[in-house]
């Protein structure tokens, strides 16, 4: 599905770009994408990228530029085992990037093809996802290779974060996706996901909430690392989809997290059934984002087109969130100044602080967590 990301005049709209963090995982594509024998692309961070999966079936990711003469590899070709350059057909075995063959190369000559390296990225295979790892600029390689990393890398401290994977909580479960590209920068794509007051106004819909429904609320937040946790709570009972769940007569309990660089998690529980989702906020370019959601859960497991109407549902709410950001985005583009108040925008404020932490940490400094202990916030939605 496409989405309006341009002006009436055709002028692509973007708000003002933003500082980005590296050394961290980011879902590039969906994994459905990747057929045997087929190369797909992504952006990522600025950075293009070509993605496929071998015929053993692991996912792997290079930068999609042959370091040859610098022509997108994607336009080449793979048989399961090789990329090739459609240039002068370099070979390169693509989870390590390291070249295998140089076709023009004559016996007489000297150069060694397996010293020369194409950029590749560790990659991983999650929930769906192909999770991208995208180290610092100047911070040295990572190798895509899982065995020459551990062998190599690891020995030089270049251990990697844990990949990010959604929480399950037994066996059986059904999932759902969802994505939409926002043409705004990563901050105001990440501020916008956790801000508790837009609810009534954006998502106004009888399935979900009206602005008669705003009530004063009270939440508990709890410093975790490089993050932070609303604390369980009973769901909002302003929120048709959470009374749904009254119909199992018992208790229902919510937590949701927020962890840089952008990660949020929320984890339902009512008795055994629950639900499950991780949204993320991905940078694409220094001045555009893109929503991942990916969802999974045992309620009303055996209720027939369940997934259907979630998916449905579900895309009409990213959609509303995006229709906003489109909208938001005509007027960022003339850089305005901007506010943010207590208490409703507190997240805000702390992932702004956790973002600065993580950068000075990068430096060499010294940095503490925002949140010293658990504070309650108090807003109206």
């Amino acid at each position: 599905m496409s989405f309006l990301t341009t002006s009436e005049t055709g002028v692509p709209i973007q708000g003002p770009t933003t500082t980005l963090l590296y050394d961290d995982w980011y879902p590039a594509l969906r994994t459905a994408r990747l057929r045997p024998g087929k190369l797909a692309t992504a952006m990522l961070l600025d950075i293009p990228l070509v993605l496929g999966r071998r015929s053993d079936g692991r996912v792997f990711a290079l930068r999609d530029s042959c370091p040859h003469r610098g022509i997108p590899l994607s336009v080449g070709w793979f048989d399961g085992q090789h990329v090739t350059c459609k240039y002068h057909g370099w070979e390169f075995e693509p989870c390590s990037g390291q070249c295998a063959r140089i076709p023009s190369l004559c016996s007489h000559d000297r150069l060694d093809a397996t010293r020369i390296l194409a950029t590749a990225f560790p990659c991983e295979e999650r929930d769906g996802y192909a999770w991208v790892f995208i180290p610092s600029p100047g911070s040295g390689r990572r190798s895509g290779d899982a065995e020459r990393r551990t062998g190599q890398e690891l020995r030089a401290g270049h251990e990697l974060r844990a990949v990010p994977e959604l929480a399950k909580f037994g066996p059986r479960f059904r999932s759902a996706f969802l994505a939409a590209d926002l043409p705004c920068n990563v901050d105001h794509g990440i501020i916008g996901l956790m801000d508790p007051a837009h609810g009534p106004f954006v998502h106004q819909a009888w399935w979900w909430r009206t602005r008669g429904s705003i009530r004063e609320k009270t939440k508990r937040f709890e410093p975790i690392p490089e993050g932070f946790r609303m604390s369980a709570h009973a769901p909002s009972g302003n929120s048709a989809p959470y009374k749904l769940l009254g119909v199992y007569g018992q208790p229902v309990e919510t937590t949701i997290d927020f962890v840089l660089p952008n990660r949020r998690t929320e984890i339902i529980r009512c008795a055994e059934k629950w639900f499950s989702s991780l949204t993320t906020v991905t940078p694409v370019t220094a001045s555009t984002c893109r929503i991942d959601v990916v969802a999974a859960w045992n309620v009303f497991y055996h209720v027939p087109l369940v997934k259907t109407i979630a998916k449905f549902f579900g895309a009409k709410f990213v959609r509303q969130d995006q229709v906003t950001m489109i909208q938001q985005a005509q007027g960022l583009r003339h850089n305005p100044s901007l506010m943010l108040i207590d208490d409703a925008d507190k997240p805000a404020k702390w992932y702004f602080a956790l973002k600065q932490a993580r950068l000075e940490a990068a430096r060499g400094a010294t940095t503490k967590h925002p949140l010293e202990g658990p504070v309650e916030l108090h807003w109206r939605s």
